[in-house]
């Protein structure tokens, strides 16, 4: 029975995960807190990676949280090709976040649900996403592990050190000599923050 609970509290997890995850993806022109330009400077820590006719940037708002202060993580996809716009194909977000503890080697996993979406990038403007609370655990897990990530989901991030491994993961059309050719995108990049009491 204890099973069947877990597991429902799970599914509902992964369930809201998606769907908060989906809200979430801002264009940056219509965003009413713009995101920073490459100009901007940014307090916290950062990284940015490029493939193609793509930038992806990965930022947190600090390099230190306290115990129990939100921590704000985003990503962020710009278009810099030649085109005024491209549109990119992607599960229910093109964003990933999946955090690694390193002071207890835990791993916080950023589930994504799968439909096939669309979301259409001006050249210049910003695609962003903000990190929700993510992780899950089951039966197997060790109750330490266990309680780690009831303490994420109740209280914010323990106390330690977070590397955030993120990625953006999607495909464009790219239509040469008549043919519709996928072509697929996976740019990586990670930044790093402490949580401290």
């Amino acid at each position: 029975m204890r099973a069947f609970i877990l597991l429902g509290y799970v599914a509902l997890t992964i369930v809201l995960a998606s769907c908060s995850s989906q809200a979430k993806i801002d264009k940056g022109s219509s965003d009413p807190s713009p995101a920073p330009s490459n100009s901007e400077e940014i307090n916290g820590s950062s990284a940015e990676a490029t493939e193609g006719d793509f930038v992806y940037r990965l930022v947190s708002d600090k390099e230190e949280y306290r115990k129990g202060e939100p921590v704000k993580v985003y990503g962020e996809l710009e278009y810099i090709g030649d085109k005024d716009s491209v549109t990119i194909y992607h599960s229910a977000s093109p964003f990933y976040f999946p955090i690694t503890e390193t002071t207890r080697n835990y791993g916080i996993a950023y589930i994504m649900d799968q439909p096939l979406l669309n979301t259409t990038i001006k050249r210049g403007e910003l695609l962003r996403e903000e990190y929700k609370r993510g992780g899950g655990y089951g039966e197997q897990d060790e109750k330490d592990y266990v309680d780690f990530i009831k303490s994420l989901w109740e209280d914010g991030f323990p106390e330690g050190h977070y590397v955030v491994d993120g990625y953006v993961d999607f495909y464009v059309q790219a239509n040469t000599d008549g043919e519709d050719n996928k072509q697929s995108y996976k740019i990586q990049t990670d930044i790093d923050f402490d949580v401290k009491e």
